[in-house]
C-alpha cells in the first residue's frame, strides 16, 4: 500500500513523507533506507525531533496529524506488512458488536509459525493464509472482512452473544448476505452444542 522510494543515494524527504503519509505518518528503517536515509541520518532527525521512534525499526513523522488507529499501523509495519488484524480486533474495527478487546489480534501467514520472533506486548498472533477476499482495509489498516471475522470468532469460541450481535449487524448493514448469515448461524449453533 505504501509508496516505494527509489533510492538515488541522496536523502529524499518528499519521498519519505509520501511513504509515511500512506501509513499514518509511520515508516520503517528499510523504507527510510530506500529513500536515502541511513541510520546515522535518522539519528540526526531524531535529535532535531523531526521524527520519533515508535518501536524498534519503526518511526513516525513528529508533525504528522495523529490518527485513531495509528498504534495498529505500527504493529502492521512490525509484521513487515504481512499481518491482518483479526478476531476481536477486527470485530471492533468493523464496529460489529460491543466487544472491547484487551489485546490486539493479528493473523500472520502460516509459514510464520516456524519463525522465532519477539512479539510486541499486547499482540496475539494467529496463523493462517488469508485469501484476498477474506481481507479488507479501514483507512491504512488491514483487517479481516466481515464474513471472515465472524467465522474466525466462532472457531475461536468468542462469546456466542457477541458473535450473534455481530452477525445480525453485519446482515442488517449488508456486509454479509442472507445465505452467509444463515450459514454462520448454523455454524455458531454447532460450535456451542453441548455434548450428549
Amino acid at each position: 500500500m505504501a509508496a516505494a522510494c527509489k533510492s538515488t543515494g541522496a536523502p529524499d524527504w518528499d519521498a519519505l513523507y509520501a511513504t509515511a503519509e500512506t501509513q499514518a505518518g509511520h515508516f520503517t528503517l528499510a523504507q527510510a533506507a530506500a529513500c536515502g536515509y541511513a541510520p546515522q541520518l535518522l539519528q540526526k532527525h531524531l535529535a532535531r525531533e523531526r521524527i520519533e521512534r515508535v518501536r524498534r525499526g519503526i518511526y513516525r513523522l513528529t508533525h504528522f496529524p495523529r490518527t485513531e488507529n495509528e498504534e495498529l499501523v505500527a504493529l502492521w509495519l512490525w509484521s513487515d506488512q504481512q499481518g491482518v488484524f483479526s478476531h476481536e480486533t477486527s470485530l471492533a474495527l468493523h464496529d460489529l458488536s460491543d466487544v472491547l478487546p484487551a489485546t490486539v489480534h493479528m493473523t500472520v501467514p502460516e509459514a510464520w509459525r516456524k519463525r522465532r520472533m519477539r512479539v510486541p506486548d499486547g499482540l496475539i498472533l494467529h496463523y493462517g493464509d488469508l485469501t484476498k477476499r477474506s481481507r479488507t482495509w479501514l483507512e491504512c489498516v488491514p483487517l479481516t472482512a466481515p464474513l471472515q471475522v465472524l467465522t474466525e470468532c466462532i472457531d475461536a469460541h468468542i462469546a456466542p452473544e457477541l458473535i450473534e450481535q455481530a452477525r445480525q449487524q453485519a446482515k442488517r448493514r449488508g456486509l454479509i448476505s442472507s445465505e452467509e448469515a444463515a450459514r454462520l448461524s448454523k455454524r455458531l449453533k454447532d460450535a456451542h452444542k453441548k455434548p450428549s
